[in-house]
């Protein structure tokens, strides 16, 4: 018996689009590259040669259209893991689920998803310019938590030897983390031997979550300096951002492929940043538009 979706549940509008991102299902291509700023569409798509459509909702920005041959989509998430849940399930929706009848489809479609972000970098060798490709995402935000076959698709050995490193096994006050691996063969596409690769920590926050310290004091002064120091099966953490975990995690559960991509516009390390990376970042742009 197929799956049914009902209106409470899978909510679509009276013009037959999904309910957050406004978007219907003849508009989403296989190849899909996800921002956080809804300004950072119009730059994606100023690359594109045709547009078949262009729609904002909310911080939802989508526009699809042809790169080179390749129909591609590019929709803007917002900030957060909590945006990524949205975006993933109703465009997994789109892809799966006859919208006429409610019901799953009898061949699934798998998407190709990169989202290109901006980040924090960790270690010496992640400077400011440095293009980061996420082979693993450590989740500080729990979406992945609330999913079955959550342990299926994690890293549970990191896990624990995270929470040791950290010294959180044990404390309720701490974050429950869940490490994720990003698909393999679009990492090798998207990073090829150009990019860094490491462990993407998706931070629950910008500020405390990441280890910044404004006018409340930080839970633990020496967060950062674990983070940096820890090593698992030779690899460091690399970068913070705020949706690569969310994206990888969701991704493998549906049967569709992803990664992120970011480039660092702050080394936390040396306390260097570049404000002025909305200028710079067409190159990591045009790089995915590539590979994808």
């Amino acid at each position: 018996m197929k799956k049914y979706f009902p209106p409470s549940e899978l909510i679509i509008n009276q013009d037959g689009s999904v309910f957050h991102l406004h978007v219907k299902p003849e508009w989403l291509a296989d190849k899909i590259i996800l921002v956080g700023d809804p300004e950072r569409v119009g730059l994606v798509a100023s690359h594109f040669t045709d547009i078949e459509c262009d729609v904002q909702s909310r911080e939802f920005h989508t526009i699809t259209g042809w790169y080179e041959g390749k129909r591609i989509t590019c929709i803007s998430t917002g900030i957060g893991c909590d945006n990524i849940d949205i975006v993933m399930n109703e465009i997994d929706a789109l892809a799966n689920i006859d919208f006429q009848t409610r019901e799953e489809k009898d061949v699934l479609r798998s998407l190709e998803i990169v989202r290109i972000g901006t980040s924090g970098g960790l270690q010496s060798y992640t400077p400011v310019g440095a293009f980061v490709c996420a082979a693993k995402s450590i989740g500080f935000d729990g979406v992945l938590n609330f999913y079955q076959g959550r342990n299926e698709v994690c890293d549970i050995k990191m896990e624990q030897a995270f929470l040791n490193h950290m010294g959180w096994k044990g404390n309720q006050c701490a974050p429950a983390p869940y490490v994720i691996d990003c698909h393999a063969e679009l990492l090798e596409r998207i990073a090829a031997d150009d990019m860094v690769r490491g462990i993407t920590i998706a931070g629950n926050g910008f500020y405390g979550p990441q280890g910044r310290k404004l006018r409340l004091p930080l839970a633990d002064p020496q967060q950062n300096e674990k983070i940096r120091q820890f090593e698992y099966q030779g690899m460091h953490i690399t970068n913070y951002e705020m949706e690569s975990s969310a994206l990888s995690g969701l991704s493998r559960l549906m049967g569709h492929k992803a990664t992120t991509v970011c480039m660092i516009v702050a080394n936390r390390l040396i306390k260097e940043v570049n404000t002025g990376y909305k200028n710079t970042i067409d190159t990591l742009i045009t790089t995915v538009l590539d590979r994808l």
